[in-house]
């Protein structure tokens, strides 16, 4: 193990890696030496429901193994536990061991009715985005864990949306992404007690506003490189951060021998990034949820001085 690639030997699966924070914590593990298997629903030949071509987890693998990693793209539906059962009997067979487990699934924004209340939600809807963001976890983890957790030293991380404090006093609306991102939470804190006498370590991390590929193109209509005229159509948006600020900070809990201190916590970004002195990849370190705290609260905020 190098100082470099302090993964070298490892092995993680990142579930929900197409795009965002799951692709660029695959790459981030993948550069710090690891063996990553990013799983998704879209492929070179399938769109998922999603109806986003432009990532695919065959190129998400392609960039985690340019980045150093070994990078295998397995097409997965999480919801599926024939499929889940199946990817991990392959990660045993040609690994024998799984060190890291990322649970990054969603894919359900397109199903969310933002501004509905729940008796005017579309039902069937709501339920699957419930069911993206919260029953694929459980799923994935009930199969990876007999296998995180034959050695000793294993790792857990639900990504959600929030710190524990903001989402405790903010209801999060609507009633089924309230829900969705508030478990992931709970998860957590139910494992990180399960997973103690196993040596084990259970983490909920959580990025701030993130600037995901759907958020730059579908939303703002920006590139990463013009992504500050975003402002112009909310000033809050240079509050943003790059999916890598995030991922960064997971590599790095990753390769902590001492990430045990951890067991039970919701982390933000800005909190890895101060804990491992990271910063994004403009060289910022955005507080994005300090940031909407002042602004909710009514205090002037200038999202210059969160960065």
């Amino acid at each position: 193990m190098s100082t470099q690639q302090p993964l070298a030997g490892r092995v993680a699966l990142v579930a929900g890696a197409t795009r965002g924070a799951g692709r660029a914590t695959a790459v981030e593990l993948g550069r710090a030496g690891a063996t990553v298997y990013a799983t998704g629903r879209t492929t070179r030949e399938h769109v998922s429901e999603v109806g986003r071509a432009s990532e695919t987890i065959e190129e998400t693998a392609e960039l985690v193994t340019a980045a150093g990693g070994t990078g295998i793209g397995v097409a997965v539906d999480h919801l599926v536990s024939e499929q889940v059962a199946e990817l991990v009997d392959r990660i045993d067979r040609e690994q024998g061991r799984l060190d890291v487990l990322v649970n990054d699934i969603w894919g359900g924004d397109h199903l969310v009715g933002w501004d509905k209340r729940l008796w005017q939600h579309d039902l069937a809807e709501g339920l699957r985005a419930l069911r993206l963001g919260v029953e694929t976890h459980l799923v994935t983890s009930h199969h990876a864990l007999p296998l995180l957790v034959r050695e000793p030293g294993g790792l857990v991380v639900e990504v959600t949306d929030g710190t524990k404090e903001y989402n405790g006093h903010r209801y999060r609306e609507p009633m089924f992404y309230d829900l969705a991102k508030v478990a992931p939470q709970r998860i957590v804190f139910g494992l990180s007690q399960e997973l103690k006498e196993f040596g084990a370590t259970a983490v909920c991390v959580t990025p701030g506003w993130l600037r995901s590929e759907a958020m730059l193109d579908t939303h703002f209509k920006v590139t990463e490189e013009t992504w500050r005229e975003g402002a112009r159509t909310n000033p809050d948006f240079l509050i943003s951060e790059t999916p890598a600020y995030l991922a960064r900070g997971i590599a790095r809990l990753a390769a902590d021998p001492t990430v045990h201190r951890f067991n039970g916590r919701c982390l933000a970004s800005v909190d890895l990034a101060r804990e491992y002195g990271l910063t994004d990849v403009d060289g910022s370190r955005p507080d994005a949820w300090r940031f909407l705290e002042d602004r909710d609260k009514g205090r002037e905020a200038d999202p210059a001085d969160y960065r």
